[in-house]
C-alpha cells in the first residue's frame, strides 16, 4: 500500500484522503466540508497565460499594479471626478469614474462599518480611489457617497459603504478585466452591490445551474445568467490541480459554487456531480464531476459558446460533466 500511495502522488496523505472522499467518487465531497482542497500547491501546469496573481491581498506578490492606466501611484492619486453609470457587455450597468474607467468593490471588505482589506501588493493591482472631488452623476445617489480612512492615512471613496477601487489592468474606458477576478472582485453597481446583482427587494429567478440546448453542442451547462460553463484540460480532477492561474483568470472566471441541497438551484444535472473546490487564493469554485468550471469573458450574450475549443484546451461542459463535442 505504501508503494501504491507514493506512486499516486508524492504529496500529503491527508490531502489524498480528502480527495478520495470526494472527487475520486463522482464529486460528492461538496460544500458540507468547505469544498475539496487541491493536492499540493496547484502550481502552474504549463500555464497557457503569463502574468501573476493579483486577485487578492498580499499573495499577489507581483508588480502587476505597474501596468495600466498609469503607475499605481498616479492611479491612486487620480480623483474620481463625476461618477457615471455605463453599460458594459457581459457585466451590466456599472459605475465608472469621470474618465470612463470601471470602478470595483472587494468582497473581503466590509460596508458596515466601511473597511478596506486591500493593502500592500493588493493596492498596487487595485488602486484605491481617493474620495476628494468625487461627485454623483445621473443614476447615482449622492447620499451613498462617503469615505473611509485607510491605514496610510488617505481617504478612500466609498459607495453605500463599500470602498471603491480601479483595476490596474484596465487600460481604456469601458474595460472591465477585473470583473470576477478571484471570485471576490466585481464591477460596482449604483447601489454598492456587484454590477448586475438583483436590486434590493427583488429575487433572481430560475436555477443557478441548468442545462441549455445548443444547436451545435447539444445539452450544456449554464450559470444563472445563462453564461456557458467551461472546463480546462490543464486543470486536473484527480489529483486536483489548477492550470488556470494568474492572468488566465482575467479571461476565464471561476464559477461560483451552487448549494445543491436546494433543488430549485440546479436543473437538468444530477446533484452528485455538483461540488466545489477551494482555490489557492481561498475562494470557492464550482466543480462538475470534480472538474473546476469557468465562464468566458468572450461570451457576450447568454448561450454564446465562443470559448468552445479555445487553444484546443477549453470545452463547454455537458450535463454529464464531460467535454462537449459538436454533434455529428
Amino acid at each position: 500500500m505504501k508503494r501504491i500511495r507514493q506512486g499516486i502522488y508524492a504529496g500529503s496523505a491527508v490531502a489524498v484522503l480528502l480527495l478520495t472522499a470526494g472527487c475520486g467518487s463522482g464529486g460528492e465531497y461538496a460544500s458540507k466540508s468547505g469544498g475539496v482542497k487541491p493536492v499540493s500547491d496547484s502550481q502552474k501546469i504549463g500555464s497557457a497565460y503569463g502574468g501573476s496573481a493579483d486577485g487578492y491581498g498580499s499573495d499577489s506578490g507581483s508588480g502587476s499594479g505597474n501596468n495600466p492606466a498609469g503607475d499605481p501611484g498616479t492611479a491612486t492619486a487620480r480623483a474620481a471626478g463625476q461618477l457615471k453609470l455605463r453599460d458594459i457587455p457581459a457585466v451590466g450597468s456599472a459605475v465608472t469614474d469621470g474618465q470612463g474607467m470601471t470602478l470595483y468593490r472587494f468582497d473581503k471588505d466590509t460596508a458596515k462599518p466601511p473597511r478596506s482589506n486591500c493593502d500592500g501588493e493588493c493596492a498596487k493591482a487595485w488602486p484605491p480611489v481617493v474620495a476628494d472631488e468625487a461627485t454623483a452623476g445621473e443614476g447615482i445617489e449622492a447620499g451613498l457617497l462617503g469615505s473611509v480612512m485607510r491605514a496610510d492615512g488617505t481617504r478612500q471613496l466609498t459607495l453605500a459603504g463599500w470602498p471603491v477601487y480601479r483595476y490596474a489592468k484596465d487600460t481604456a474606458p469601458g474595460e472591465a478585466l477585473g470583473e470576477g477576478v478571484a471570485g471576490t472582485w466585481h464591477a460596482l453597481g449604483a447601489d454598492g452591490k456587484p454590477a448586475g446583482a438583483p436590486a434590493a427587494g427583488t429575487k433572481k429567478g430560475g436555477a443557478e445551474l441548468s442545462v441549455v440546448q445548443n444547436a451545435t453542442l447539444g445539452g450544456i451547462l449554464a450559470d444563472a445568467e445563462g453564461r456557458t460553463l467551461y472546463r480546462f484540460d490543464k486543470d486536473s480532477a484527480w489529483p486536483m490541480k489548477f492550470g488556470c492561474l494568474d492572468s488566465c483568470l482575467d479571461t476565464w472566471k471561476p464559477a461560483s459554487p451552487v448549494d445543491k441541497s436546494d433543488k430549485a438551484k440546479i436543473s437538468g444535472i444530477a446533484a452528485e456531480l455538483v461540488g466545489s473546490v477551494k482555490r489557492p487564493d481561498g475562494t470557492e469554485q464550482l466543480t462538475i464531476d470534480c472538474w473546476p468550471v469557468y465562464s468566458f469573458t468572450g461570451d457576450k450574450e447568454p448561450g454564446d459558446i465562443n470559448g468552445q475549443g479555445k487553444q484546443g484546451l477549453w470545452f463547454a461542459v455537458t450535463d454529464k460533466g464531460k467535454k462537449a463535442k459538436p454533434s455529428a
